[in-house]
């Protein structure tokens, strides 16, 4: 077992993994994510995304490989420890929205809070604050069956990004979205997370989407293709890569 670059909040190597069908998802794919960084994991549907990133979030356990967060084991973890791993330090979008039926929008935004044990007063503070700034706070008391599909995926990034998660893990985040919306919603997710200094490791199919991280990894049949170079910034010298060459 090789440790992982101290700089790397998040660190996977030779990653396999296979469907319970047994169609392989994964064939030995790498890479390593900094502290801060958004980093797009693009591809068609079917390349690996989504199991790519279940799998850097403990939801998935790889069949061979290494998974690091932070310097420490992953894929040595129990379910348990995965769980509380996901609740206290990660965020998670899912391409389609789901909410609690029973709660209300600013209940739903503050729940990964009071799960941490945030008390129900700052919790919802804060959920209404992250409700405004994705444009849906006059819907604070609705229920979710009274939101339209693009309202409550509005909520559901609202919610993964109240906690302030180190590593946030978006699958799609912008798919139930229309056209119109897709770049304010991007905008305002890519603003959050630099000025919280979150992690995001994103996973799309769309250029423009993909265009708006630091670096793109490009999977196709689950592996690593090719590596996406952006031209350097103005704080930078230099460009940096995504992941070794697999094929």
């Amino acid at each position: 077992m090789v440790a992982p670059p101290d700089n790397d909040v998040l660190w996977a190597r030779a990653l396999h993994y296979t469907h319970k069908d047994g169609s392989p998802a994964l064939s030995g794919v790498s890479l390593g994510v900094r502290q801060g960084e958004i980093l797009a994991v693009a591809g068609p549907s079917g390349s690996g995304k989504t199991t790519l990133l279940r799998c850097l979030a403990g939801m998935n356990r790889v069949r061979e490989g290494e998974v690091w967060f932070n310097s420490a084991p992953v894929h040595t973890l129990g379910p348990l420890a995965r769980e509380r791993l996901r609740r206290d330090r990660f965020g998670w979008i899912d391409p389609a929205p789901v909410l609690v039926p029973e709660l209300n929008v600013w209940e739903n935004t503050a729940l990964p809070l009071m799960l941490r044990g945030t008390g129900r007063r700052r919790a919802k503070g804060t959920a209404l604050e992250w409700l405004e700034r994705l444009d849906v706070g006059d819907l604070a008391r609705k229920r979710p069956h009274q939101l339209r599909q693009s309202e409550r995926q509005r909520v559901c990034i609202a919610r993964a990004l109240a906690p302030a998660p180190t590593v946030l893990f978006a699958d799609e985040p912008t798919a139930p979205l229309h056209r119109a919306d897709r770049g304010h919603i991007l905008r305002t997710l890519t603003t959050a997370a630099r000025s919280h200094g979150i992690t995001v490791v994103l996973a799309t199919h769309d250029a423009e989407t993909a265009a708006l991280a630091d670096r793109t990894v490009a999977l196709l049949d689950g592996r690593c293709v090719k590596t996406v170079q952006l031209p350097p910034t103005d704080d930078s010298t230099e460009g940096r890569t995504a992941c070794s060459l697999s094929v």
